[in-house]
C-alpha cells in the first residue's frame, strides 16, 4: 500500500535518549520499561521486547527512534507512551532503530 507524503509527515518518528530501563516482570514476554527523553515532547515510557539484545546497563544514554503518536496503551500494570522501533531479525528478536551520529533529542526523521 503506498502511502503520500503528507500520510508520513503525520507519524511523530522522533529521537530520544535512554534515561531509564527498568524489569517488566509483569509482561508475557521477557520486557524493559523503557524511560526515554524526547527534548520539548518530554519524557516517556515504553514497553519494549529487547531483552535478548540488550541489557539494562548497556540502553541508557543511547539514542533510539519513537513513534510519540501513537494513542497510550496500557499493557498489563503500565501504560506505554510511545512506541520504541526497531527491525525484526532472523530469530525474531527486536534490533532497535537508531541513528549514527547523536542528534537533539526530539528531532523528527525526515
Amino acid at each position: 500500500m503506498e502511502i503520500t507524503w503528507n500520510d508520513f509527515e503525520k507519524i511523530e518518528l522522533r529521537v530520544g535518549t535512554i534515561l531509564e530501563v527498568l524489569d517488566f516482570p509483569q509482561a508475557r514476554k521477557p520486557a524493559y520499561k523503557v524511560n526515554a527523553d524526547f527534548g520539548e515532547f518530554g519524557t516517556k515510557w515504553s514497553s519494549a521486547q529487547i531483552t535478548r539484545h540488550y541489557s539494562k546497563e548497556e540502553l541508557v544514554g543511547r539514542q533510539v527512534v519513537g513513534v510519540l503518536n501513537f494513542p497510550k496503551k496500557q499493557i498489563g500494570p503500565f501504560m506505554s507512551e510511545f512506541l520504541l522501533t526497531g527491525f525484526v531479525d532472523e530469530q525474531g528478536d527486536v534490533v532497535l532503530t537508531r541513528p549514527d551520529k547523536e542528534v537533539p533529542n526530539g528531532t523528527k526523521i525526515i
